[in-house]
């Protein structure tokens, strides 16, 4: 019997402080927040769910794979965040140069160190100003 392994339904990430983690992805970055069960806090990502956990003891954080946002607009987002108090690691850079388009993105972290980033598909004549 084939299975259909066609999206994914949940992301965790390890915190350690998660009412820290809470008001940083729902008031800064605006994701709408699923619910709380004790140490594990859930939000949705477009349909993909995040959940916070709680770290257990004094070992560090372990860091996964970078969550990349895909934005309409990556120059309003960033002034968007930026306007909330979020500091960005690097400025809108062009990461890829496709056939019939190009790959802009800029990185910040949360409050844990995870890495962040914006993303966006742009126009091959589209520049940021």
């Amino acid at each position: 019997m084939a299975i259909n392994l066609n999206g994914l339904g949940q992301i965790a990430l390890e915190v350690r402080d998660v009412d820290a983690s809470e008001r940083f992805y729902g008031e800064v970055l605006g994701l709408r927040k699923l619910f709380r069960f004790g140490p594990l806090s859930f939000f949705d990502m477009g349909g993909l769910r995040l959940l916070l956990e709680q770290s257990r003891g004094d070992a560090p954080i372990e860091h996964g794979s970078v969550l990349y946002f895909r934005v309409a607009d990556i120059v309003v987002a960033r002034a968007a965040l930026e306007a909330r108090g979020l500091t960005f690691r690097d400025q809108i850079h062009r990461i890829a140069e496709m056939e019939d388009h190009d790959l802009w993105m800029t990185f910040f972290c949360d409050p844990d160190t995870h890495i962040l980033a914006l993303m966006m598909e742009a126009p091959k004549s589209w520049r940021p100003d």
